[in-house]
């Protein structure tokens, strides 16, 4: 078991004190903090900050206000309004979690931790940010902000994300974590992370728990949490074909695993083209999580197009799908190029 330097109760107390006063209460997603609205929040903000998620949020439930409306949605649609949020993953996800709750629990979330965990891409921090925001009940969260304030504040070392040290980090959560005003100890956590307790050059002075703070008062705020070993980033090569006729644009729907799941793209080709015809055409680069992508385009003009996974659209119909951010650029930054030619050539 691990051991508190603190008393949880006035630890407790302390944060939400701290909360009430300096924390962030305008966020969207904590006016009517429904299950769904709290869900959709928690999923686009996996990975993504605050200030990126909003509008995204905000145009999300302008379109799918509610849970039957998410489920009923075609998911190029879904994909589509995703769109520059990465990760696609989330968004599909999202949908599964909505035809569950729908199909299978009638509409309705659970309204435990246990629950909340069977609905389809929720883990464990989701299950209980759920259960803390949407109910304000005991829902013990560790996400990468909680993760720095509990390795600073307790001195745990090791690199969080190894199943070590993130049993540490859970038991404190549980530990720490209240019987009542559990929606604002638990913005009160992440507050704290992302104002105060930040990775680099920690607001100490104006942190709540300075004073017990191990980190702070050995000096080593810049040592914890322990970082992550460095790894070089692979550079991979990719081949894209861009392919017109008749005003529209040759496409093709990805596969449902992999890179760009499920996206409309440009057909990638394994390889450089060695067809007659084919002309290097424009190039982008793009950074995923594990490699670094150097891709390609080529023009041709006499292309195979009898696969079924591949469709023509039109300049409207591009503005209706999902492609991924890098294509999705190349494409307006060529239509519209191709615009200004044909009005000076007009």
């Amino acid at each position: 078991m691990t051991q508190l330097c603190v008393d949880p109760k006035q630890f407790a107390t302390r944060l939400l004190h701290w909360q009430r006063s300096h924390g962030r209460h305008q966020l969207p997603w904590q006016e009517n903090p429904t299950p769904y609205r709290v869900l959709v929040s928690e999923i686009m903000l996996q990975q993504t900050q605050v200030i990126t998620v909003i509008p995204y949020f905000e145009r999300w439930m302008e379109r799918f206000p509610d849970i039957h409306s998410l489920a009923r949605a075609n998911e190029d649609e879904v994909l589509s309004l995703w769109q520059g949020l990465g990760y696609y993953s989330r968004a599909r996800n999202l949908q599964k979690a909505a035809r569950y709750v729908i199909d299978e629990l009638g509409g309705e979330f659970p309204d435990t931790v246990d629950g909340m965990l069977k609905i389809p891409g929720v883990g464990r921090y989701t299950a209980g940010a759920l259960i803390s925001f949407a109910y304000n009940r005991p829902g013990p969260i560790v996400d990468g902000n909680v993760k720095r304030v509990f390795c600073r504040q307790f001195a745990i070392e090791g690199v969080p994300g190894t199943t070590v040290v993130d049993k540490k980090l859970w038991q404190l959560a549980e530990l720490l974590t209240p019987t009542e005003d559990n929606r604002d100890f638990a913005q009160g956590l992440l507050d704290l992370g992302a104002t105060l307790c930040t990775p680099k050059s920690p607001d100490c002075p104006r942190c709540p728990f300075s004073d017990s703070c191990i980190a702070h008062i050995e000096g080593r705020t810049a040592e914890l949490p322990t970082p992550k070993p460095k790894k070089n980033t692979p550079t991979r090569q990719g081949h894209f074909l861009w392919i017109r006729s008749q005003d529209k644009l040759l496409l093709e729907k990805r596969p449902d695993t992999g890179i760009w799941a499920s996206l409309w793209c440009l057909p990638e080709i394994p390889v450089k083209p060695q067809l007659a015809g084919a002309r290097a055409f424009d190039s982008f680069r793009h950074t995923f999580s594990h490699y670094k992508l150097e891709a390609q385009v080529w023009q041709q003009e006499s292309p195979d197009t009898d696969k079924s996974s591949m469709q023509w659209f039109s300049p409207r119909q591009l503005a209706e799908v999902g492609l991924p951010a890098p294509i999705r650029k190349l494409v307006e930054k060529q239509l519209t190029s191709q615009q200004v030619e044909l009005a000076m050539i007009d």
